[in-house]
C-alpha cells in the first residue's frame, strides 16, 4: 500500500517533517518513506510512504508519539485522498457510502 500526502509549505518544511518521518519509519509494516519537493512549485512538497498493508499504516498513526507529532503534521496536508494500492488488491473501487 502507498500513502501520498501533499503539502503546501515554505522552505525548510523538510525539517518540520523529519520528526514525523523518523517516527513513521520506525513503525512495524513501514517499507520506506520518501520526501520530495516539486520541480516547478517550490512550495509543493510530497511525502510518500509504503506499507505492508492498510492495517499497518493505520496502527502507525496510533499511540502517543504519533498522535502528538505525526497526526498534527498530516492534518496540514492538502485535503485529497491519500491511500493507494494495486488494482488487484483494491478490487471494485466504489466511493464510500455507495
Amino acid at each position: 500500500m502507498i500513502v501520498v500526502n501533499r503539502f503546501r509549505a515554505g522552505p525548510g518544511f523538510d525539517r518540520e517533517l523529519q520528526p514525523a518521518i523518523d517516527i513513521l519509519g520506525a513503525k512495524p509494516g513501514c517499507l520506506g518513506i520518501e520526501l520530495g519537493l516539486n520541480l516547478d512549485d517550490p512550495e509543493l512538497w510530497v511525502l510518500v510512504s509504503r506499507w505492508e498493508n492498510v492495517g499497518s499504516y493505520r496502527r502507525a498513526l496510533g499511540g502517543f508519539e504519533s498522535k502528538s507529532v505525526v497526526v498534527p503534521l498530516l492534518s496540514r496536508a492538502i485535503d485529497e485522498p491519500t491511500a493507494y494500492a494495486s488494482p488487484e488488491e483494491v478490487g471494485e473501487n466504489r466511493p464510500r457510502g455507495d
